[in-house]
């Protein structure tokens, strides 16, 4: 048996070398041509006997080596199924992502997917660098040249190529948004053209709906109206429309404005633009700020009517204010400094317009980029201008009221994680019926200030402060009406004195 193997062994190692020579033959004394003629007939061949299409993704882009934008969102697809099916992983550090650990297939790993009932192959590959190229570091620069290959029966080609490869994408970008770590952006005060227009820090403010402090009705509406946003591509597109949407907050301070923004924000996991007008230099550099900003954000303008003068009033104060800088003018002329100031007020002035804003609303260009959400907030929107907060601009009005009795239950849950007292939450219930508090001093006085307190005491606390501010509330109430008969007397006793006056014939 072992001379039989012996025998195989020799006859294989002298077909080996027959097939050797005869091919070192061939390179030698045939021309080029007769190669190339061979070597396309050998190509057709393995075409028959190969019956599988083969794809690559190159994880460069050719441009000065960056990273292609497809491979990386098809490997993000793929660690899913790498994890569970590949024998050797590699492990990455994302600092955008929830999950900073990435793990992905090692290289010269295959892993299978079925996509419709078809199963195809991806295979993680890469090539040496070649001796004669530059080296560069290890890293996102290096000579090593990375790619995927897609392997799936020819049969396949139309359902593969189309429909299964923007299967592929879209569920990668998908993931990825769902793993992006959130960012807050604002804008920077700088005009100078190579500064960034908008730096931004990681957003990590916890808010979320199941903790804001509102009725549940109320609430589940703004849910629902976001969920219709955030599936609306279509819609939007039929209807003729720019893929945004407009909300307006207003009620007085300490309601919850800004956590109903950082809500939002995290339910529908969108970047926040916190955009300061009075650093903006004029409608040309807020347009720039919105073509800087990505889609699936929120773009945040806090307390509108504080920000600029873009109230009714804006051309009569204008005018005031035209009058002023003159008189000014005039009177630093003798001191000398009169362009020196003309200079510093130029670059501290804010040259946005009323018209620029709303251009920037639902103007042309608002359509630059989809899927955003404008949020205007306000504690007296009785001052904004119509134009400026009329339907189709603002699309939804929220009111943040003071806090009301399911208000409360939500933050004794967040707080103390109680749900009912038979004692303490029907006085409180009629306390919050009398008496205007915001949320934010509800909160305050339900949070424990010391380690002894427990719920009964923080609840108690809250009773409190409600019957002061409603004892407070009373004497206000007292004063006005004081204030209002003495206004009442007046107005009569110079109404008789005007009388007294006609009848003495000292007014004809």
């Amino acid at each position: 048996m072992v001379m039989g193997f012996g025998a195989i062994f020799s006859q294989l190692s002298s077909i080996t070398a027959s097939i050797m020579f005869v091919y070192a033959m061939y390179e030698q004394f045939f021309p080029y041509n007769v190669h190339k003629f061979f070597e396309k007939y050998i190509q057709k061949f393995q075409d028959l006997m190969y019956p599988y299409i083969e794809i690559t993704f190159y994880g460069s882009s050719g441009e000065y080596f960056k990273q292609s934008k497809t491979y990386t969102i098809i490997q993000t697809y793929l660690s899913t199924n790498s994890t569970q099916r590949a024998k050797r992983l590699k492990a990455e550090v994302v600092k955008e992502s929830q999950t900073p650990l990435i793990l992905s297939m090692e290289d010269n790993q295959a892993i299978f997917d079925e996509f419709n009932g078809v199963k195809v192959w991806w295979s993680a590959n890469s090539t040496a660098p070649s001796p004669t190229m530059p080296q560069f570091p290890v890293g996102p620069n290096s000579n090593v040249r990375r790619y995927l290959t897609l392997t799936f029966h020819k049969r396949h080609r139309d359902l593969i190529t189309t429909t299964y490869i923007q299967h592929v994408l879209e569920q990668g970008k998908a993931i990825t948004m769902k793993n992006r770590r959130l960012k807050l952006y604002t804008n920077n005060p700088s005009d100078e053209w190579w500064d960034t227009k908008w730096s931004h820090t990681s957003f990590e403010h916890p808010a979320k709906f199941e903790t804001l402090a509102m009725e549940p009705e109320k609430k589940e509406e703004i849910i629902q109206d976001l969920v219709k946003f955030k599936k609306g591509k279509e819609y939007y597109a039929k209807v003729g429309k720019a893929w945004k949407r407009g909300y307006l907050l207003f009620g007085p301070p300490g309601t919850g404005k800004s956590t109903m923004i950082a809500a939002i924000a995290n339910f529908m996991n969108y970047d926040v633009y916190d955009l300061e007008l009075t650093t903006v230099k004029d409608n040309n550099a807020l347009k720039r700020l919105l073509t800087d900003t990505s889609s699936k954000s929120v773009i945040v303008i806090e307390d509108i009517d504080c920000s600029l003068d873009l109230t009714g009033q804006r051309k009569k104060k204008k005018k005031e204010k035209d009058n002023d800088e003159e008189k000014e003018k005039v009177k630093k002329k003798s001191d000398g400094e009169e362009e020196d100031e003309a200079e510093n007020k130029k670059k501290r002035k804010s040259e946005v317009t009323l018209s620029g804003l709303l251009n920037f609303i639902d103007g042309i260009w608002s359509s630059c980029g989809g899927e955003r959400i404008i949020i205007f907030t306000t504690n007296f929107v009785d001052k904004l201008d119509p134009a400026l907060i009329r339907r189709g601009r603002m699309d939804k009005y929220i009111e943040m009221s003071y806090c009301s009795y399911q208000a409360f239950k939500v933050l004794a849950k967040n707080y103390l994680d109680i749900e009912s007292h038979d004692i303490l939450f029907p006085i409180i219930e009629k306390l919050l019926g009398e008496t205007n508090m915001t949320p934010a001093d509800v909160a305050e006085s339900l949070m424990p200030k010391s380690v002894t307190d427990d719920c009964e005491t923080c609840l108690k606390s809250l009773i409190e402060s409600l019957e002061i501010a409603k004892e407070k509330e009373k004497e206000e109430a007292r004063k006005k009406a004081e204030k209002a008969e003495l206004k009442e007397e007046k107005d009569k006793q110079e109404l008789a004195q005007e009388d007294e006056k006609v009848e003495n014939g000292v007014i004809h």
